[in-house]
């Protein structure tokens, strides 16, 4: 028996080696706990990937982007979760062109000199076993907008007259795109309606980044059609106006996201997800008696699922609302999952993740084992917690691999115990 401590293979540094991976489950014949493995440590393969477990990092801007490049706080915050035990970490929305950032310091994936930061992230998560992807954006109308703590305090010490970013502070509230001449409120830019050169410009830009996630070595890719960017902009008739081929009927509306993912999903042949909001939250009915669309709802993403599963989508992440202003939510714990529950009972084999004040592990084990997701993704939680996948076992009972560097912190998880 060889007493080396084993390096990671072919990194270009020393790095001890976790074997099995951090957040994998011990195997049943030593640790008999096992037997009957928690859900959320039973791994899920997607297009012949596997991911270890269902504890998955959901996308988080962090406003901290040097002209869309990753910096070294993005190296620390991503590889902290790497190390500790998740599933699968999606990095950031990730602008496809520059005016398609939410803020001045979001991250961008739309020139060849954003990929050498991002694949140092992504070299060091697959030196910890964890897989890795990102979320590939454009805000829309709610781009050139500033980031939440210059627009407005937590502790409510200052706030900001507009939510728009304006030049002289890195914003382009001038070259703003959407759907329609129509602002997400008076606080934000109005954006110029997208012709076709410019919607064949975005649907190039997705391609060609797509092209840079392959060189990069991203395990999935998720596109951003959630929370009123543009994507979602497009399918809502609350932000959709449009009178052409790309406006008015929900046949219409879907047309143009439907042609962004299908020419992604061609080009990228790994895992491919879609970020959906699965309502508008806007008052009344998603149809009017009169049979027309009134808001974006439950019903319509179930025909826009069909249609992203005829195109290949590997998994859609059900998350809600951002498109209208005066939305109305009640929010508690997992209060987005009834959403993701009814597109899984429509489609019960098609993979569907789950978000929203998702904290309690026994909250999270109960989604997927009542069949309402397959994946649940996390965000605030895991910032207070990063070792939310070890505490999670230790509830749950299962035996799962810490950091060998984490280890004594977390010894009781190593103890063979009977089923």
């Amino acid at each position: 028996m060889s007493n080396i401590n084993r390096r990671v293979p072919d990194v270009d540094q020393y790095i001890p080696l976790n074997d099995p991976p951090i957040g994998s489950a011990f195997p049943a014949d030593i640790f008999p706990q096992n037997t009957k493995l928690p859900k959320l440590f039973q791994p899920i393969t997607l297009r012949g990937v596997t991911f270890k477990n269902r504890i998955w990092v959901s996308p988080m801007c962090q406003y901290s982007s040097d002209n869309g490049h990753a910096t070294d706080w993005h190296f620390v915050h991503i590889g902290g979760f790497a190390t500790r035990g998740v599933g699968a970490i999606c990095m950031e929305a990730t602008a496809v062109v520059p005016e398609g950032r939410i803020s001045p310091e979001d991250a961008g994936l739309w020139t060849d000199s954003q990929m050498e930061p991002l694949k140092r992230i992504v070299n060091f998560a697959h030196s910890q076993g964890t897989l890795i992807g990102v979320q590939l954006a454009h805000a829309g109308r709610k781009a050139s907008t500033l980031a939440p703590w210059v627009h407005s305090s937590f502790g409510g010490t200052r706030r900001a007259t507009t939510w728009t970013s304006k030049e002289d502070e890195g914003g382009w509230p001038n070259g703003v795109y959407a759907p329609s001449e129509v602002a997400f409120s008076p606080d934000y830019p109005t954006p110029k309606a997208m012709d076709d050169a410019y919607l064949q410009y975005v649907e190039d830009a997705f391609v060609k980044t797509v092209e840079r996630c392959k060189e990069i070595g991203f395990d999935f890719i998720e596109l951003h059609g959630a929370h009123g960017y543009l994507l979602h902009e497009f399918v809502s008739p609350l932000s959709n106006l449009r009178t052409d081929q790309y406006g008015g009927s929900l046949e219409n509306r879907l047309r143009w996201p439907l042609r962004v993912i299908s020419r992604c999903r061609e080009a990228w042949s790994k895992p491919l997800f879609v970020r959906i909001s699965a309502t508008d939250w806007a008052e009344g009915p998603e149809k009017g008696p009169d049979g027309e669309w009134k808001q974006w709802g439950i019903e319509q993403s179930k025909i826009f699922l069909e249609e992203m599963q005829n195109l290949g989508v590997d998994l859609v992440d059900c998350s809600t609302g951002g498109n209208w202003v005066k939305q109305k939510i009640t929010v508690g714990p997992g209060y987005q999952v009834p959403f993701a529950e009814e597109l899984k009972k429509a489609y019960p084999e098609f993979p569907i993740g789950a978000v929203g004040m998702i904290t309690e592990p026994e909250q999270a084990e109960s989604y997927l084992q009542d069949g309402k997701a397959d994946v649940v993704f996390l965000a605030r939680e895991l910032l207070r917690n990063p070792h939310w996948p070890l505490f999670a076992a230790r509830k749950l009972g299962a035996a799962v691999k810490p950091a060998n560097q984490y280890e004594r912190a977390f010894a009781d998880l190593l103890v063979p115990k009977s089923a």
